[in-house]
């Protein structure tokens, strides 16, 4: 779900990685960690205009790069991948790119996305695991527990977050409203 605190995970996964990995002392209880030759990370929205290149651009050359050099060994960090194009390009890319890691480099990935379709995966493939973070609905009101279980989210919550963000209520009642009507 939005803002339930899936980057902040992620980040904190490679980052406790790292620090394993140098010997660092690491603020859990217990860790089984596998030494890993690299980490990689797509992350974050931006763009480079001096050279032309749109924030979809500059995530797609970033993945690019993940997939050519990423080994068996390395970590991947991949925090939603194909969102700056049509939805159902988007989905296409990303689906594509789980199955060139699953398939080819068979590295460990975490991989947040809101195309709820790909969770279907894990139901055909054994080394794919779906998690979400918790979240308890109390009528309108939601509380990101900041957990994470085992499966995949149901909902995305965007128009919750667009509702705290402040937009105005008749364009949140309308979103609200479109919603059911795809849904």
């Amino acid at each position: 779900p939005n803002m339930a605190g899936k980057s902040t995970y992620m980040r904190q996964v490679a980052l406790l990685v790292l620090m394993a990995q140098i010997g660092s002392f690491i603020p859990a209880r217990s860790a089984t960690i596998s030494p890993v030759d690299r980490i990689f990370t797509r992350v974050g929205a931006s763009d480079d205009l001096s050279t032309g290149q749109s924030t979809f651009m500059v995530e797609m050359n970033e993945v690019a790069q993940i997939l050519k050099h990423a080994t068996k060994n390395s970590l991947i960090i991949l925090d939603e991948i194909g969102r700056g194009t049509s939805t159902f390009d988007g989905m296409s890319i990303a689906r594509a790119v789980i199955e060139y890691i699953k398939d080819r480099i068979k590295a460990k990935t975490l991989l947040a996305t809101h195309y709820h379709e790909l969770t279907e995966l894990a139901d055909h493939n054994k080394t794919i695991k779906n998690y979400s973070v918790a979240v308890k609905e109390r009528g309108n009101d939601v509380v990101f527990l900041r957990r994470i279980i085992p499966g995949g989210a149901d909902k995305s919550y965007g128009i919750h977050v667009a509702q705290l963000a402040g937009l105005p209520k008749k364009a949140i009642e309308r979103a609200q409203e479109l919603l059911l009507e795809l849904e």
